[in-house]
């Protein structure tokens, strides 16, 4: 596995990870260049694209497709796991899946592939909204 190049800790790209890291949701690009605007940062939106496409490519933020096809963006823990969303309110939890790591790996094998990655992500209601 290739190794993630250092990258400059831009003004931009600092604002970007401290809002990020303010959330334990899913925020779109479009909602982080708002918050961010809010907060009295001056800072572009293709900007905000650029720098969130780049954090995850480097694997410093998970990035999901909402059923609109739009990515959002979350500041995760390390290492692989997957996760639970609400699809109303957007709370996340994090979750390790060991079952569906066996599985594909045996299915990967099964067809001859190798270097295999994959990404697992649960939608539903949480429990609050259910009860709401």
């Amino acid at each position: 596995m290739a190794e993630t190049p250092t990258r400059r800790p831009t003004r931009q790209r600092t604002a970007i990870t401290e809002q990020l890291g303010a959330t334990t949701e899913f925020r779109s690009a479009q909602e982080i260049h708002t918050q961010l605007r809010d907060a009295g940062q001056r800072i572009g939106l293709a900007t905000v694209y650029r720098t969130l496409t780049t954090m995850a490519a480097d694997g410093e933020v998970d990035v999901l497709r909402t059923d609109e096809g739009e990515s959002v963006y979350r500041m995760c823990s390390t290492g692989h796991h997957h996760h639970i969303v609400c699809r109303e309110c957007g709370a996340t939890v994090e979750v390790e899946g060991p079952a569906v790591e066996r599985w594909a790996e045996q299915v990967s094998a099964e067809h001859g592939f190798t270097e295999v990655e994959h990404t697992l992500e649960i939608f539903g209601r949480c429990g609050r909204c259910s009860r709401a």
